[in-house]
């Protein structure tokens, strides 16, 4: 007899099929895995023969071959602990093998038999509730394993002598409750900020059409905390979002205490960020920021800072929404389908569109720091705003009335419906193309000259006539308007102008 125990290996965010055969016979004392295990599967035996000890069972002194399947596909991580111990159990006739034949099993173990938690829960969870199967996994991770469903089967033992009693008909685990979605984050609030009337008014563009944003200004202008306060306006996530967002999380071991993240991702990685760390990869290939920012935020300060390999490494995931990791043995996919946005000093001393302290080494200074971006990585920006330095004490003088996040988050999440009734699907503005851009966009013969003289004048390139036309679609839809009318498009030009703010 070979015992048999289900479990899933990962690529990616794809949960793949994974049986772990055991197999216990006569001959020379070993303990052998074999299947393309890496260090920490091999290593499971160790752990494995000391769990079952602990219980005050014998392990058997006999030759124990483990073949994880398919062969051919890497193993990596502790979570086969646990399906390798039930397999031996099934082998030495502890456990029957139809007691885990509808169970996907995961679990790392102690060396005194309890069951450790691992990442990847939710993410095998909604897999086996896919296959109509249930799942053994440690009580820590039960939180993740219930957002799978309300009739998905699962079983969370703290330790595996639990499991085997609740075989037995001994004791019996019951089905984890599930939790209230917590992780909540409170953003700041835009009424915080004095003044720059345009840079907010280019960050509601950008929240209401999904957009890309450059912010150019000297030190301390507000930049940052202008980033920092646009997941507050950004439309809630929706179920089907949530669920990509905590799958990303989860492979990450990011869910805490099975409570869900309920809001959009807001990363910020410094500029010494690798292009390992930025996009994925390593030894063993791990999410990016660019993953991790999944459906929320990526905001890069100091932009000219990053290293131009680690931004020009932003160009395919800014316009597929996913990134992909190649290895000589694999590919792997992961989403990235994040907002970017950026801010950068106008030269390397910050003073260059400073009217209070003037750059000594103007223009030099600010092409010497300006060359480190390319062409390509800027003509995928949508928006590029000046956040210049204001009179605080004048501002707060002639400010009658500061708008609140929710006030503005109202006006997008109008013309985010707006949209999503345009497209039938979840489509933004700025992820429209071709035919579905041109029937959304109808111009006038007087705003097509217009918009004729300013690609001649800004050498546009097609994208960058695209990413106006689809800028110009939000600033309408904001204001509620069926047609992209003449001083929406002027409005949109105005935030394209890079020559200005680029120079």
């Amino acid at each position: 007899m070979v015992a048999k125990v289900k479990t899933f290996a990962f690529n990616g965010i794809n949960a793949i099929d994974v049986t772990v055969e055991v197999k216990i016979s006569y001959g020379i004392v070993a303990f052998y895995i074999v299947g393309l295990p890496d260090k920490a599967v091999n290593e499971a035996k160790e752990r494995v023969i000391s769990a079952i000890n602990s219980m005050g069972l014998s392990f058997p002194a006999r030759r124990i071959i483990v073949n994880l399947t398919p062969a051919d596909l890497a193993k990596e991580g502790s979570y086969l602990d646990l399906p390798i111990a039930l397999g031996i159990l099934i082998e030495m006739k502890i456990i029957p093998q139809d007691a885990v034949d509808d169970y996907i099993v995961m679990g790392e173990l102690s060396l005194d038999s309890k069951i450790n938690p691992v990442n990847g829960v939710l993410l095998a969870s909604i897999a086996a509730n896919a296959r109509n199967l249930g799942i053994i996994c440690p009580k820590q991770c039960a939180g993740e394993a219930v957002w799978a469903g309300e009739d998905f089967n699962i079983l969370a033992p703290c330790n595996i002598l639990s499991l085997i009693n609740h075989f037995k008909g001994v004791q019996l685990l019951s089905r984890p409750e599930n939790k209230k979605q917590a992780n909540e984050i409170i953003y700041p609030d835009l009424k915080d900020i004095v003044g720059q009337t345009r840079a907010k008014r280019a960050l509601e563009i950008a929240a209401a059409g999904g957009h890309n944003l450059l912010m150019i200004g000297p030190p301390g202008t507000g930049k940052s905390m202008l980033a920092a306060r646009l997941p507050g306006i950004l439309p809630d996530l929706t179920n089907q979002e949530i669920l990509n967002i905590n799958t990303i999380a989860s492979i990450t071991g990011q869910i805490r205490n099975g409570e869900l993240i309920t809001q959009r991702p807001f990363k910020d990685p410094h500029h010494s960020c690798s292009m390992p760390a930025m996009v994925g990869g390593g030894t063993k290939p791990r999410p990016g920021q660019v993953t991790l920012a999944h459906k929320g935020v990526l905001f890069l300060d100091e932009l000219p800072e990053f290293q131009r390999q680690v931004l020009d490494s932003l160009r395919q995931p800014i316009e597929t929404g996913h990134v992909t990791i190649a290895r000589a043995n694999s590919h792997i996919t992961y989403p990235a389908d994040f907002q970017l946005i950026a801010a950068m000093n106008p030269c390397r001393c910050g003073h260059l569109m400073d009217d209070f302290k003037k750059c000594k080494r103007a223009p030099l200074c600010a092409e010497e720091y300006q060359k480190k971006l390319s062409g390509p990585l800027l003509d995928r920006i949508d928006l590029f705003v000046e956040v210049p330095k204001i009179d605080v004490f004048k501002e707060k003088e002639q400010t009658q009335y500061i708008e609140e996040s929710k006030v503005v988050k109202t006006r997008v999440n109008i013309a985010r419906e707006i949209q999503r009734q345009r497209y039938n699907n979840d489509l933004v503005n700025t992820k429209a193309n071709g035919t579905i851009l041109d029937e959304s966009v109808r111009l006038t013969p007087e705003s097509n000259q217009i918009l004729k003289t300013a690609i001649e004048k800004l050498s546009l390139s097609m994208r960058g006539y695209n990413k106006i036309l689809k800028v110009a679609r939000t600033i309408a839809d904001l204001g509620e308007e069926k047609d992209v009318r003449k001083e929406h498009l002027l409005e949109a030009l105005r935030y394209r102008n890079t020559q200005s703010l680029l120079n």
